[in-house]
């Protein structure tokens, strides 16, 4: 299975928010729609993830005036993406090196979804639960 497939398969919205909006808009957005990482956009261009993990290094940093900061003033994690044909190999071994949980899905400029490792591990128990059924009708076949 490729990236792409398991963006199909998720037919979940992509949640964004503007560059410009603030840590705490982020979080309640976040909150809001019960995941963990939004994509920033500038123009209707994606330039980075903005995690929980980044919310809550803020608050430790800045305290309770931390969410009144705006997201541009975050430190930048590097842009983090994968093409939607790469493998679901290529994706977790890319989140492995750069320590990231959620990867922006670009074609070119344009922002196709986000994978998060969430995803990714209930793809793999969903392909395990069919490699056992699977083994179980052998199995029983032979008995």
């Amino acid at each position: 299975m490729n990236v792409r497939e398991l963006l199909q398969s998720k037919k979940e919205a992509i949640v964004t928010i503007d560059v410009e909006d603030t840590i705490g808009a982020a979080a309640h957005k976040m909150s809001a729609h019960k995941i963990a990482a939004l994509v920033v956009m500038k123009d209707d261009a994606p330039v980075r993830i903005v995690s929980e993990k980044d919310i809550v290094r803020s608050l430790a940093e800045d305290g309770p005036q931390a969410g009144r900061r705006v997201i541009s003033s975050l430190p930048s994690a590097g842009l983090e993406g994968i093409g939607p044909d790469a493998t679901l190999k290529q994706a977790m071994a890319l989140m492995t090196y750069s320590r990231h949980r959620h990867l922006m899905v670009t074609e070119g400029a344009t922002l196709v979804g986000i994978l998060s490792l969430g995803d990714i591990v209930k793809n793999l128990l969903s392909e395990l639960e069919l490699e056992k059924a699977v083994l179980q009708d052998i199995y029983m076949a032979a008995h």
